[in-house]
């Protein structure tokens, strides 16, 4: 069965074709486009029309891909900045337009089911000879670091507690860093953390995160600072995918892009150039992360949210 699921966030739209057979999932095509769709959603309320045009644009060319590769089924899913913006509608109508199917604006819930579901499916399969030795232990704690919000996942095999809290990279650069000196100054990153902090409050009363043997982090801002741990010339998903980064990496590397000016974070081999702004929000958060719950290192996936919707096409 051959089928394409589209992730749209507040910072990124994502497609992945792939064929599903003996319970593995086996990539055709994996795409990502960082359109900004959240661009202002903190401040206004509302999708600018120059981002939903950006995102539209980016989906076009995915359809054409989906129809390359004959994939039969589809389904596209849209999380944190729509579900915030009161022109939603805008979006929904241009998606079904586009792909000839409705775009599910999904709860928090349901994105941290999905993101569980691709971070950890591959998991199970690892067996000593791979680059995680001794395999992950569960129960996990997945941790999606989005552009508008980030997803606290508890389970071993299935999900058992979620949380999505509204701190993302992009919300909180755009909250608290977008008007701030270069590099950010230590009242502007006081503020930033102040924010982390209150939504680690609540994830830690309402998710057992502390019953978790391993965390495992998703998302752009995690791979990125994986690929700077480990030193890369340049971005590579199959080296990224299930290293494992120390909690004193994962420091280090946060207190070095927060040094940085823009440009020196632009000049960073495994920078994209749509993360250079807000790669500061995002490590800070999973810096905050490591340091509130004590963890050791982090399992960095390259498989999230997007594979989660891929093997929801299969049931």
């Amino acid at each position: 069965m051959r089928v394409a699921a589209v992730d749209c966030g507040t910072n990124s739209v994502r497609l992945l074709i792939a064929d599903v057979h003996d319970d593995v999932l086996q990539d055709v095509d994996r795409r990502m486009e960082i359109v900004r769709l959240g661009q202002g959603v903190d401040r206004t309320g509302r999708l600018a029309p120059d981002a939903l045009e950006r995102t539209f644009k980016a989906m076009r060319a995915y359809r054409e891909l989906i129809d390359r590769h004959g994939a039969t089924a589809t389904r596209v899913v849209a999380t944190s900045a729509t579900r915030d913006a009161a022109n939603r509608q805008e979006f929904v109508d241009g998606v079904r337009e586009i792909f000839g199917v409705e775009p599910e604006v999904v709860s928090g819930s349901d994105e941290a089911e999905l993101s569980f579901t691709g971070a950890t499916r591959g998991l199970v399969h690892l067996s000593p000879e791979t680059e995680v030795p001794q395999g992950p232990l569960p129960p996990y704690l997945v941790v999606d670091i989005g552009g508008g919000s980030t997803e606290f996942v508890v389970g071993s095999q299935h999900a058992e507690s979620a949380l999505s809290v509204d701190i993302g990279c992009v919300r909180l650069t755009e909250r608290h860093l977008r008007d701030a000196d270069d590099p950010p100054s230590a009242l502007a990153l006081e503020a930033v953390v102040a924010d982390i902090e209150e939504a680690l409050d609540r994830v830690e009363a309402e998710v057992p995160v502390r019953r978790a043997h391993t965390l495992v982090g998703l998302a752009g801002s995690v791979t990125t600072i994986a690929g700077i741990a480990l030193d890369l010339p340049c971005y590579d998903s199959a080296r990224i995918h299930h290293s494992r980064i120390s909690a004193g990496q994962v420091h280090d590397v946060t207190r070095r892009l927060l040094a940085m000016t823009h440009g020196e974070r632009a000049e960073v081999p495994v920078m994209h150039p749509g993360r250079v702004d807000v790669i500061g929000a995002g490590a800070l958060i999973l810096d905050r992360i490591v340091r509130r719950f004590g963890f050791s290192q982090v399992v960095v996936s390259e498989h999230d949210i997007l594979d989660g919707i891929a093997w929801s096409l299969t049931r």
